[in-house]
This record gives C-alpha cells, sequence and structure tokens, in this order.
C-alpha cells in the first residue's frame, strides 16, 4: 500500500487535495472559519494548521455542504427540483434581492449564490413569491402584461418610471442585448396614479401616446 508523505506547509492546491476536498469546500471552509487563513510563509499552511483540519474533516465536510456556489440558472434548475414546482428566471436574483440567497461571488461578471444556502433553504413560500415577483419579461412580453403597445413601454422607460432588471443575450444574434423586465416593477408601476391608464390602453395604433407627454427622466451625471 502507498502512502503520502507529510509535508512541512501546504498551499493551497496541497491543502485540499491532501485532506480529500474539492477547491469550492477548501475555499467554504475557509469562508465559514472552519479552516484558517494561511499562517505560513508565502500564502501556505503549517504542518499543525493542517493537521488540525484533518482531525476535523469529517465535522467540515458536513458544514460546507454538498452543493457548490451556482450561477442563476443552476440556482433555479435546483429550486424546481428541490421543491418539485415552476420556478421562473429571475427566481435567485429575487432571493437575493429579499435577502435569502447570498451572493458570495461572481463568474465572468454574473453572480454566485451560495450554495449551502440553497440546499437548507426549506421554505417553499419564500421561493413562490419569490418566483412570481422576480420572473422576467421581454420587452413585448412586458408591455402585453401591461395592456399597452411596445412604444407605450418605451415612454415608461424614458420617464424613470420603469427599468430594466436584467439582461440577456438574443437567441438571434448573440451580439445584440436583450432588456429584461421584472414582474414586480410591472406590478407596481400598473398602479401608479400618474397614468390614465384607460386613456392610454384606448390609444388606437398610430395614435400620439398619453405617455408621451411625460417628463424625461434626467441623467445623473457621475460625481454629483
Amino acid at each position: 500500500m502507498t502512502t503520502t508523505a507529510p509535508l512541512t506547509w501546504y498551499g493551497p492546491l496541497q491543502f485540499p487535495d491532501r485532506a480529500g476536498l474539492t477547491l469550492w469546500q477548501f475555499a467554504r471552509a475557509q469562508r465559514l472559519g472552519l479552516i484558517p487563513g494561511p499562517d505560513a510563509v508565502g500564502g501556505r499552511w503549517s504542518a499543525a494548521a493542517f493537521d488540525d483540519a484533518l482531525d476535523r474533516i469529517h465535522t467540515i465536510r458536513q458544514a460546507v455542504g454538498a452543493m457548490p456556489d451556482v450561477g442563476a440558472v443552476r440556482a433555479e434548475e435546483h429550486l424546481a427540483e428541490h421543491f418539485t414546482m415552476t420556478v421562473h428566471s429571475g427566481t435567485a436574483a429575487e432571493l437575493a434581492r429579499r435577502g435569502h440567497l447570498p451572493v458570495v461571488g461572481d463568474h465572468k461578471g454574473h453572480p454566485l449564490y451560495c450554495g449551502l444556502t440553497l440546499e437548507n433553504l426549506t421554505d417553499r413560500r419564500k421561493v413562490a413569491r419569490a418566483s412570481t415577483a422576480g420572473q422576467l419579461h421581454m420587452r413585448d412580453a412586458a408591455a402585453k402584461l401591461l395592456g399597452i403597445r411596445e412604444s407605450d413601454l418605451d415612454h415608461l422607460v424614458r420617464a424613470g418610471l420603469l427599468t430594466h432588471a436584467a439582461t440577456a443575450r438574443s437567441s438571434w444574434n448573440k451580439r445584440d442585448v436583450v432588456l429584461l423586465y421584472r414582474q414586480a416593477d410591472l406590478d407596481r408601476v400598473s398602479r401608479s396614479r400618474r397614468i390614465d391608464w384607460a386613456a392610454v390602453r384606448a390609444t388606437p395604433k398610430g395614435r400620439r401616446s398619453p405617455l408621451a407627454a411625460l417628463p424625461t427622466k434626467k441623467r445623473q451625471t457621475a460625481g454629483r
């Protein structure tokens, strides 16, 4: 039987490899304070620190869980499978917005959500509410939900009454960016007393929208 000789120090790759941890488990264990930061020269760990962690390895594995930190798509797939329910795109971001799902990093500019929190999330109602409020809609679908023309929606955006919550790449041309609007924002603007919705919805195609009279929101200048 071949045995691996102990080292006098352990780097950020040797430590998890010798301890039988994946890199994400190792990173999470450090984030949770289960494994201390480097205590040796060059950002490495001493043999004593390694041995201490090895003595607690079963506890560490249990504490860090089985699910790595993931992006929105994988998080929403997990929630749909776990709760056997429809989970709309935008749910992960909505859970984070409500303080139920921490963002712990990013990958290529996209947020990574805490896998440990996802693994331990048991409140179906929180997920259902976030799925409803956070559901994302493209411009045409958002206008249809409000019962208005797409040009009317553009006036709402121009006036600062509605702002997109996320973006995506077009399925037709990957270089084009598609703006996505959140259901809760559409619900909010639909209750605005500044707008005569009956008049807007009654305006026929080709006629000037009543929303055209809304003042354009001034853009804030950086540094002010």
